[in-house]
């Protein structure tokens, strides 16, 4: 089976991860791999090592988050090209299924599968928050009859009214184990936000949470690991708010980093104060992986993966006193943090390991196989 995997950014996020993880296991089972994505960011030199020819796409200028008016006109004119060029790739891969990791893509990619007749599954990592995209997609969706998976029962919820039940199957991330050894401080415990940089991850939370924690433990130490990704204005200003509001703080900005096991081995606790969450972040399963404890705000699919005194500590009401109130507490119970971070690593070895994740995608990948060989491949 030929698989044209269209993914809609070429930088590096959670999402691009997914489809790095997924990519040796397709090739495993014989499948033969082809990526298309706009631009030349670093998920595509990954790709490349992984031995998978790359192709362009078309780039349509979009804002993160919600969209102005403007970008719903802009997204408009760019579909025809992107569609044509999506089927100019699929003839030329005699693609057997066309595997849409993003929803800007979808569109697009559904107007190809109903013409042609190639199966379509789209992968959601994120949940479509405006109900004009929740739309548009479930429209698509429905278009070219396709399946979905859905990385929580948050990011599928806006599309069940647009798909079969048995068309739709959520599926958990996985993540690998680092091989760093742990190593936080007993003396300066070390406290940190891995992730993208924007409003709705909370980091401004996190640093005002900080200022109020310092005053009872001015050992501490604390990080920012992360960057405003895809060019977004609105973050980068974001961006410099939170380093205001950390100045005279020991906060430290660590900028991007492609590898964090390292920073994860030597944490004490790791935060993800989210106040939007789209999905069920990766990060949260890197930290039991990694064994290290979670504090995180009730946000997003967080709950469905994270269990409050069993796998982590979740807090209401999503503020930075609250936030300041759980983490000294913590900081002065380290025996309940190894108890809980052992905890947290066996449910990551029982239910999130890259490999079930592998597992069940292929599954569902599989399962339209039959379809493409009763007849329908293009």
């Amino acid at each position: 089976m030929n698989v044209l995997f269209l993914e809609q950014y070429s930088d590096l996020g959670g999402a691009q991860q997914c489809l790095l993880d997924l990519i040796p296991a397709v090739q495993a089972a014989g499948w033969n791999v082809t990526c298309a994505v706009p631009g030349s960011g670093r998920l595509v030199e990954k790709l490349r090592h992984l031995g998978v020819t790359v192709h362009s796409l078309p780039v349509i200028p979009l804002a993160a988050g919600p969209k102005p008016p403007r970008d719903f006109v802009r997204f408009a004119f760019g579909l025809p090209p992107l569609a044509r060029r999506i089927s100019h790739l699929a003839h030329h891969t005699g693609a057997h299924l066309l595997y849409v990791n993003g929803p800007r893509l979808l569109p697009a990619a559904a107007w190809v599968a109903r013409r042609t007749g190639c199966p379509l599954l789209f992968h959601c990592h994120n949940h479509l928050p405006q109900r004009s995209a929740a739309v548009l997609a479930g429209r698509s969706l429905q278009f070219a009859n396709a399946r979905v998976i859905a990385c929580c029962q948050h990011v599928a919820r806006p599309l069940w009214p647009y798909v079969d039940p048995g068309r739709l199957r959520v599926i958990y991330n996985g993540v690998t184990a680092s091989d760093e050894t742990r190593a936080p401080s007993s003396t300066a415990p070390c406290i940190a936000v891995i992730g993208r940089v924007s409003p709705e991850k909370g980091q401004l939370e996190f640093v005002r949470a900080v200022r109020l924690v310092t005053r009872t433990h001015p050992t501490a130490r604390f990080l920012v690991c992360g960057a405003p990704l895809f060019g977004d204005p609105a973050a980068s200003r974001y961006f410099d708010q939170v380093r205001n509001a950390a100045e005279g703080l020991p906060v430290e900005f660590s900028g991007w980093l492609e590898n964090i096991n390292p920073v994860l081995a030597g944490l004490d606790l790791l935060v993800v104060p989210s106040l939007r969450e789209p999905g069920a972040p990766r990060i949260v399963l890197e930290a039991y992986a990694s064994r290290v404890p979670v504090v995180a705000f009730v946000s997003g699919g967080i709950p469905e993966i994270l269990h409050d005194g069993e796998t982590g500590f979740l807090v209401e009401p999503p503020t930075p006193d609250a936030l300041a109130v759980k983490l000294t507490h913590l900081l002065d119970a380290p025996e309940q943090l190894h108890n809980i971070a052992a905890t947290a690593h066996a449910v990551w070895k029982e239910q999130f390991t890259v490999e079930r994740y592998q597992r069940e995608v292929l599954e569902v990948i599989g399962l339209t196989q039959t379809r493409s060989a009763a007849g329908r491949p293009i």
